[in-house]
């Protein structure tokens, strides 16, 4: 199973304890062992595969919470698609087409519950903006109640691929995309997506 490397100094840190622990007594061991597991089954990261070969996939996994016009100075008025990532998710981010990164923007805030539609004006927040062949679009990692950090991998003057990781969010938390205005969204509120693999968004004809 892959890991995400920002996963690693945790996961090692309670391998530590673990071993440790269990030159002292082999119940410490199990006792610790509970939450090594849980941050090895927290950090996975599966290889993924576009479901089609074309269309934009979802930058994470988790349920579809919006469906709705919004503005950036970025990128305009437009279509966001709003992601609610549960603790029990892949956490890794993804990059929906290939693009060239313009902007990179992180905003200090709050952690209220990231599912609530207000989280994405006053929670903590890392924009980062990029231009594709269909146009700009904004990729928004929005910390939750229990996020503790927002890891964001790239800088301007990147290029990044269609499904490549691209950062994540430690624990329950949400991202949201601001399609271009030549792409339609291709799911449902409520929907499941899967990062780098549903098809969330589609050029329109």
């Amino acid at each position: 199973m892959k890991l995400a490397r920002d996963g690693l100094p945790t996961i090692f840190g309670l391998a530590f304890m673990v071993i440790g622990g269990g030159l002292i007594s082999p119940w410490i061991s199990v006792v610790l062992a509970f939450p090594m597991l849980l941050a090895l089954w927290f950090y996975r990261d599966p290889e993924r595969v576009p479901e089609a070969p074309t269309g934009w996939v979802s930058p994470a996994d988790g349920k579809v919470v919006e469906i709705e016009e919004a503005d950036h100075e970025y990128t305009g008025r437009t279509v966001k698609i709003g992601i609610f990532m549960n603790g029990f998710d892949v956490h890794v981010n993804r990059f929906p087409t290939a693009g060239k990164v313009e902007y990179v923007k992180y905003v200090p805030g709050k952690k209220w519950f990231a599912i609530a539609p207000k989280a994405s004006e006053i929670n903590e927040r890392l924009y980062v903006g990029a231009q594709s062949e269909n146009g700009r679009f904004l990729l928004v990692q929005i910390a939750g109640i229990l996020a503790r950090r927002i890891v964001c991998r790239v800088n301007k003057g990147d290029r990044l691929d269609r499904g490549q990781r691209y950062g994540m969010i430690k624990l329950g938390s949400k991202v949201d995309i601001y399609l271009p205005q030549t792409v339609k969204p291709a799911v449902e509120l409520n929907s499941r997506v899967v990062a780098g693999e549903t098809v969330i968004g589609v050029v329109k004809g």
